[in-house]
């Protein structure tokens, strides 16, 4: 591991990896340069992958570790955190979910979900999955500021291996956003655009959730289990209904499942 980055504080840490799974998702949307449409069992396929990465990383990266952290810190059960923090990132993602506009893949723009507005639809295509990386962002974040107490279940390889998780998985997110887009009638440009758009939010979280953890380690158990929580909150509200929508459900299931189990790698591997 570079020395370089061991030696970086634990929010410019959070910012580069952050920037690294931006850069993913822009990886992804400029498949628009090169197709105007793309499979749907491939499709699929990535968004079940998706759907496994984020469940492993919940686990692996960021629910264990927490637990871990509680029956150390002594206090209350080591259970409560881990429950109180999940239960709460799902209940902010609702909260947002129900206020953001945005529009799942595939749905008319009479199912948009959020505040009624008059934005147009390629807007609200884009914010949907703006949604699914503000936990992702976060977790990065958290993960990266608990490094900072030396605790045993919190590494810098433990960190870099949920950063290169999440972006593998940003990939095809940011391929959902951007071909869907050219189908629209929008330029290969303006699509990728707002393809790797999308994951701009990721940086900003990171950097929160960094900062947050840094400011107070009493909440670091509470905030791993509330990015696990938030992402969860995605992986069933979205990407796993989306990745089965059209009826290709063992190609959706196996690609969950290479997902968690590429996350469970690098995270047994490198953490």
């Amino acid at each position: 591991m570079a020395d370089w980055f061991v030696n970086l504080h634990p929010i410019l840490q959070a910012l580069l990896a952050t920037l690294f799974t931006w850069g993913v998702t822009a990886l992804g949307a400029s498949l628009v340069f090169f197709f105007k449409t793309i499979n749907r069992k491939v499709l699929d396929a990535m968004l079940g992958f998706a759907a496994g990465v984020m469940i492993a990383a919940s686990f692996w990266s960021l629910l264990a570790p927490a637990i871990e952290m509680a029956e150390a810190n002594g206090g209350p059960p080591s259970w409560v955190p881990a429950v109180v923090g999940f239960l709460l990132g799902g209940v902010f993602l609702r909260g947002i979910d129900c206020v953001l506009p945005h529009l799942h893949l595939d749905k008319p723009i009479e199912e948009a979900e959020g505040i009624p507005t008059t934005w147009r639809r390629s807007v609200l295509l884009v914010l949907a999955i703006t949604l699914h990386n503000i936990p992702e962002g976060l977790a990065v974040g958290v993960a990266f500021g608990a490094v900072a107490y030396n605790l045993p279940s919190a590494t810098l390889a433990s960190a870099i291996a949920l950063a290169i998780g999440i972006g593998i998985q940003n990939f095809p997110e940011g391929t959902s956003v951007a071909v869907p887009l050219r189908r629209e009638g929008l330029s290969r440009r303006k699509c990728f655009w707002y393809g790797q758009l999308s994951g701009a939010v990721e940086p900003v979280a990171g950097i929160i959730g960094a900062a947050a953890v840094l400011l107070m380690r009493p909440l670091l158990p509470y905030a791993l289990s509330f990015a696990a929580g938030a992402m969860i909150f995605v992986v069933v509200e979205e990407l796993i209904p989306e990745s089965q929508a059209e009826k290709n459900t063992d190609i959706a299931t196996l690609g969950a499942m290479l997902g968690f189990a590429v996350m469970m790698m690098l995270d047994v591997a490198l953490g």
